[in-house]
């Protein structure tokens, strides 16, 4: 009988896999202890076994694709053998889940046609009336201030004309209109403040009683609790809105590129910030001589404070690139999904506070050289760090500790976490009660686990279990760095590089080595006097590593 094999879970926190490698074709033989297939996971690349003997008859994933947990992944059975009925199964369960997709896509547009439109006007608008919004003049803006009014009420309007200048989270903006009239009502006094699609200005013919609409005007948020409606008001809704959302407008106008330099529109107008305007005028400098280095070349205050009239006229050329502006996209792996969704849960989760120290290397340095003078041993610093942590910790179990919501867990147990940078991120495979074990039997775990996680071998096993974590940027030069804490850890120890300084001893200055270390600790098991009573334990073994082997 055949047997159906799906996307396995390989961590605990795998959502989907994704297959490298298939060792294996269809019409294969598969011996139990066969290696189907390298299944890229959320932590590493590991190699998946088959547990059952037959022919491969069919494989469900290509090389390359991802798909979720328990997702038909391959099929064996006897040579020969009717397998339809599970490939119909899985079809079938497909199709009900797109079907399942589709109506709640059917609901959702549904649900679309019933939300009000960006903005609503209870009372009808009378003709020839335009009412203008707050406009989003930046991918990221979610409102605006009104800086400046260029026109008041009772002014008449051209289409062209500046409206007002917006600020917003990137710059302060020119408004323009692009309707014609007399400016009848400003929403917004100067300095407010008011989300997209606010009600900012109405315009139209002179003398147009506009109260009413300004008294109805409401934006999207606004009617949120007043969508609820009987069909045949929706219908309603459908027939009145394109009469509405062709009166409701909002423009702006960037300044063209090619004006960059000359900086004028064709009426004249110079493009410049409110603050470059006042301090060109109490400098009397002519604005229209003056090159703009704001956005779309726009003139702002460093280019009135570095303006010299010798640039009016000179003949330098100006810069003018030649490349153009582009990127590369790529496809977030999931390793890179896992990191990004771990360690934000950390950071956002776990309150973290950090203690900095600096310890003398002198004495290690010392050691080092004796003890790597041993026939076939070579210990590295890394490895007398995490050697020292595990003995430390043993001190101060509360360090050692994992948060649960209901209950503190301390552990006796050591297990020492230790980073390591792979191409696609970082993994972090586990020395296992390194309390226990030698310097020299740390630095060949130390060294065979970062092999295996660079040519992405290593077993969930070898990467899960740790209680401490330590992140070490020393060998790149960096002196001095903080980490988040690897959950479910309750610290994570960021170790920098020994630098050669002068240091004071016995009341003299001489030259010295020391290394900068920071703790990150989560303060719902960690107090900060715990955390600092670590450390003092610590630099007792960094300093006097002899005491680490006695």
């Amino acid at each position: 009988m055949a047997e159906v094999i799906n996307m396995p879970r390989l961590s605990d926190t795998m959502e989907e896999g994704t297959v490298a490698t298939w060792l294996k074709q269809v019409g294969d033989k598969i011996e139990e202890g066969d290696i189907l297939a390298e299944i890229e996971t959320d932590k590493a690349t590991m190699e998946f076994e088959s547990f059952n003997e037959g022919t491969l008859l069919h494989i469900g994933i290509g090389e390359g694709e991802t798909a979720k947990v328990d997702t038909l992944l391959a099929i064996i059975g006897e040579e020969g053998e009717d397998i339809s009925q599970y490939l119909n199964i899985n079809a079938s369960e497909a199709k009900a889940q797109d079907t399942e997709q589709s109506s709640s896509k059917e609901k959702t547009v549904e649900q679309s046609t019933r939300q009000p439109a960006t903005t609503s006007i209870e009372e009808e608008i009378p003709e020839g009336v335009i009412v203008v919004t707050m406009p989003r003049l930046s991918d990221t803006m979610e409102e605006g201030t009104v800086a400046t009014w260029l026109k008041k009420v009772g002014d008449t309007v051209e289409e062209g004309d500046i409206l007002a200048e917006i600020e917003t989270d990137k710059a302060t903006m020119e408004f323009e209109s692009f309707q014609s009239g007399t400016l009848l009502y400003v929403g917004l006094n100067e300095g407010d403040t008011a989300k997209v699609d606010s009600l900012l200005a109405i315009i139209g013919p002179a003398g147009t009683d506009v109260s009413g609409i300004a008294k109805s005007f409401k934006t999207a948020t606004d009617s949120d609790s007043e969508t609820k409606s009987s069909t045949s008001s929706i219908s309603e809704e459908k027939k009145e809105a394109p009469k509405k959302e062709a009166a409701i407008s909002s423009t702006v106008k960037e300044i063209p590129k090619n004006e960059a330099k000359v900086l004028t529109s064709n009426t004249g107008r110079v493009f410049a910030s409110p603050l470059a305007k006042k301090m060109a005028e109490e400098k009397g400098i002519n604005l229209s001589q003056v090159t703009g280095s704001g956005e779309n070349g726009r003139i702002v205050k460093r280019d009135i404070e570095n303006y010299t009239p010798a640039q009016a006229g000179t003949s330098i050329g100006k810069f003018v690139a030649s490349g153009q502006e582009d990127f590369d996209e790529i496809p977030n792996s999931n390793m890179r999904k896992a990191i990004a969704k771990n360690l934000a849960k950390s950071k956002f989760t776990a309150p973290h506070y950090y203690l900095n120290v600096e310890f003398d290397m002198d004495n290690a340095m010392a050691f080092r050289v004796q003890y790597n003078s041993i026939p076939d041993t070579k210990i590295s610093f890394n490895d007398m760090i995490v050697k020292a942590c595990a003995l430390a910790l043993k001190a101060h179990p509360q360090v050692n500790s994992q948060w649960f919501d209901d209950r503190m867990q301390l552990n006796n147990h050591v297990h020492i976490g230790v980073a390591v940078a792979v191409p696609d991120g970082l993994l972090v495979p586990v020395v296992k009660f390194a309390n226990e074990q030698s310097l020299p039997q740390i630095g060949a775990a130390v060294k065979e686990y970062a092999g295996k996680a660079r040519n992405k071998k290593l077993s969930l096993d070898e990467m899960e279990g740790s209680t401490f974590t330590i992140s070490n940027l020393g060998m790149f030069g960096i002196d001095n760095f903080t980490s988040i804490i690897n959950q479910p850890n309750s610290a994570i120890l960021s170790v920098g590089a020994i630098v050669a300084k002068p240091v004071v001893k016995n009341g003299h200055v001489v030259a010295g080595n020391t290394m900068k270390l920071t703790l990150a600790c989560d303060h719902r098991t960690v107090d900060g006097a715990t955390g600092a009573q670590f450390l003092q334990t610590l630099k007792g073994y960094i300093e006097n590593p002899v005491t680490m082997v006695v």
